[in-house]
């Protein structure tokens, strides 16, 4: 018996929630402890009824999700897709090696141009790209000057060449403490982490690990075997660098005939989106090919959502415009704003300002006032992201000039 057919007007009853980190280390825990502070919070605010509770079936990590709004009772069953695992093992790097990766990833965006490019886009995320740099050459600077330094005081009442070559090796490993103590620090500066962020797009010049391509084939299955069940619409939801993994992960699923016909309505939700970081890189053949495909589907509706105030992502950047790979039959992705300056209240924004990293992260907390953006009606709410923004216009001011220089599709 064919399974019902969900139109894009359907009511949402049933809804599974696909939801895929960025270039994130931690436990998947985290996203449910932020969805379930944020969202008690927003239902207060909007005046609906939203809680969770622990997963009830299923392999991988998730949690439930039970709503009513507008009258409506909607069950919702979230899940992470992880690949934090592929992240902390590139993280595990010495100083030595990290050191090494500034010099490589310096050399495949300025050598290539794609600096001078993505900056044209948006300064904001370039400047989150280059702080890393900066700073971890200012703790090198810092751990040289003291160990010059401390040899310099020492060596003056030395006269012995044994004595000078011991306050040096003792002025050397006082440096090398100073860094071990910022690695040991970086929860507050984020400069490795930063670094080994950028560098793993870097080292690859955009291509995707074979680590990287396995898991995005076990995060397909996963949606292909919720595309099959009893759920109204499946969503999938790419924040960051999740993003560009949604897209590939979706653009197989299509081209792989795994999306039915008369199946769930399926959506995609980027939230914060970086995509020419890697885009822009001379070896993404595939995330090229992968942005054009999706963007001309009829399979799926994509909304792409990022805000001027987040300086980590590219705001109303068109992901598949810019990377120079739009179709002539485009129809994705929908690209507005959050607002985050007209949504939040200026006491909040004031409070959030120059908090960057908690801004990228925004998209999927609370609003003062929201406007036509709230995550979690959107992710247990009764209507598809299709039914949502049917009638909304993109974003006046968002950014289409193509300006990448590796437009090809093929390596």
């Amino acid at each position: 018996m064919p399974a019902p057919a969900h139109t894009s007007d359907t009511p949402v009853r049933k809804r599974a929630v696909f939801y895929i980190p960025g270039y994130d280390p931690i436990h998947p825990r985290r996203y449910r402890e932020l969805y379930r502070t944020e969202s008690a919070t927003q239902a207060t605010i909007s005046g609906y009824s939203i809680t969770l509770s622990a997963r009830r079936r299923g392999p991988r990590y998730g949690w439930d999700v039970a709503a009513q709004i507008g009258g409506a009772d909607i069950e919702a069953s979230v899940e992470v897709l992880v690949w934090s695992d592929i992240v902390r093992g590139s993280m595990d790097t010495s100083i030595p090696a990290t050191y090494a990766q500034l010099l490589r990833t310096a050399w495949v965006y300025i050598g290539s141009g794609a600096l001078w490019r993505l900056m044209r886009l948006r300064k904001g995320p370039v400047i989150a790209a280059l702080y890393p740099v900066g700073m971890l050459l200012v703790q090198l600077a810092l751990a040289v000057g003291l160990a010059v330094a401390l040899y310099s005081a020492l060596a003056l009442a030395a006269d012995l060449w044994v004595l000078r070559l011991f306050c040096g090796i003792l002025a050397g490993l006082v440096g090398w403490q100073l860094l071990k103590w910022f690695k040991a620090k970086d929860a507050k500066f984020f400069a490795y982490y930063l670094m080994h962020d950028y560098a793993y797009g870097a080292a690859t010049r955009g291509a995707n690990t074979p680590a990287l391509e396995a898991r995005i084939t076990e995060f397909g299955d996963a949606i292909a075997q919720a595309l099959l069940g009893d759920v109204d619409e499946v969503l999938v939801v790419g924040h960051s660098s999740g993003a560009h993994l949604g897209v590939s992960v979706l653009a197989d699923l299509i081209r792989g005939g795994r999306v039915p016909a008369r199946g769930p309505a399926l959506g995609f939700l980027s939230l914060g989106q970086v995509v020419p970081m890697v885009s822009f890189l001379e070896g993404a053949h595939r995330l090229r090919a992968d942005l054009a495909y999706l963007s001309a589907s009829n399979a799926l509706t994509w909304v792409d959502v990022t805000a001027p105030g987040d300086g980590c992502a590219f705001a109303l950047c068109d992901p598949v415009s810019v990377s120079g790979v739009a179709p002539t039959n485009k129809r994705w992705p929908l690209v507005f704003s959050a607002a985050f300056t007209q949504s939040l209240s200026p006491a909040r924004w004031k409070a959030l300002r120059w908090r960057f990293f908690r801004l990228h992260f925004q998209y999927m907390c609370a609003f003062d006032a929201p406007r036509d953006y709230d995550y979690f009606q959107i992710t247990a709410g009764p209507m598809t992201l299709a039914a949502r923004y049917g009638d909304r216009p993109p974003s006046k001011s968002r950014i289409e000039t193509p300006v990448n220089k590796f437009t090809d599709l093929v390596p």
